[in-house]
């Protein structure tokens, strides 16, 4: 993913918080049906002798109308780093400086899902589709579908807990493929949502999603995401997470062969992946 990539990103999400403030502002919505955007956005830049970036973006929209919900979710981080070589050239006494510097981006992953939910007697129905790139992770493109139903238990100002059950159908490219491995696959989700009100100005909120592939079994893939919002002011918090990335059969890299005096052979091998990424942020919500 290019830069330039990044940045239609990025001026996509603006252009969906833009859209829910102005043009659902501009007009009047239907009767009970509501919408509201909310835009996570985090940055980070160090300069002089090291350099280095972090942004990292999170826009989502719901619709909420009984019995209807309709949510939309893209984001991404981006992070590099600026590398730089000093070389001198003269005498001890009598030299010059040369500088040389190159950029490398060191975590790069993106995503897009919507999803539509409706309720049901004592249930919910729900179906979606989800689209991910995480090339440090080995995966280049993964489009997924999923259709189930689903229960809340509880759903109150002090906290919320909802679970479902979906079968999905994933279509994965990795960066480098494994040999002989089957691109496209059918699977069970499990996702578990809670949310709990500790203090007047703080959320407390954790998810859960468990995708098991029925082609292997093996192949188990876990997103659990826990997190900490206070309110700092009227549509505007501070939010802390921690989202751990489980990957039971993670995609393969291709890694340089050396011999074994540690000289390169030219050739490479591919190697698998960790099994966990972690990815902790700190960030500004602003909702509208």
């Amino acid at each position: 993913m290019t830069r330039r990539a990044a940045a239609v990103a990025l001026t996509v999400a603006t252009s969906l918080t833009a859209t829910s403030s102005g043009a659902l502002g501009a007009q009047e919505p239907a009767p009970g049906f509501e919408w509201e955007n909310a835009t996570e956005l985090s940055y980070v830049a160090t300069g002089g002798n090291a350099s280095s970036s972090t942004l990292g973006l999170k826009s989502t929209l719901t619709g909420t109308g009984e019995p209807n919900l309709f949510k939309v979710e893209l984001g991404g981080i981006r992070a590099e780093s600026k590398i730089t070589t000093r070389t001198a050239t003269g005498t001890p006494t009598d030299f010059t400086v040369t500088e040389t510097t190159r950029t490398d981006v060191t975590a790069e992953s993106y995503f897009a899902r919507g999803r539509y939910d409706r309720q049901l007697d004592g249930a919910f129905g729900f179906a979606g589709a989800g689209w991910e790139r995480n090339t440090f992770a080995g995966v280049a493109n993964r489009f997924s579908i999923v259709a189930g139903m689903g229960r809340t238990w509880f759903d109150a100002p002090s906290g919320r807990l909802k679970t479902d059950l979906g079968g999905t159908y994933t279509v994965q490219k990795d960066v480098e493929p494994e040999p002989g491995a089957d691109d496209s696959f059918a699977g069970l989700r499990l996702t578990i949502e809670a949310q709990r009100s500790i203090t007047e100005s703080a959320t407390l909120a954790s998810g859960l999603i468990v995708d098991e592939s029925l082609m292997t079994t093996r192949d188990l893939r876990g997103d659990w995401v826990n997190s900490l919002a206070v309110a700092i002011a009227e549509g505007l918090a501070l939010k802390t997470s921690l989202q751990m990335l489980f990957d039971n059969e993670p995609a393969f890299r291709r890694v340089p062969l050396v011999d074994g005096t540690g000289t390169p052979t030219g050739e490479t091998v591919l190697s698998e992946g960790n099994k966990i990424d972690r990815v902790f942020t700190f960030t500004m919500v602003i909702r509208l």
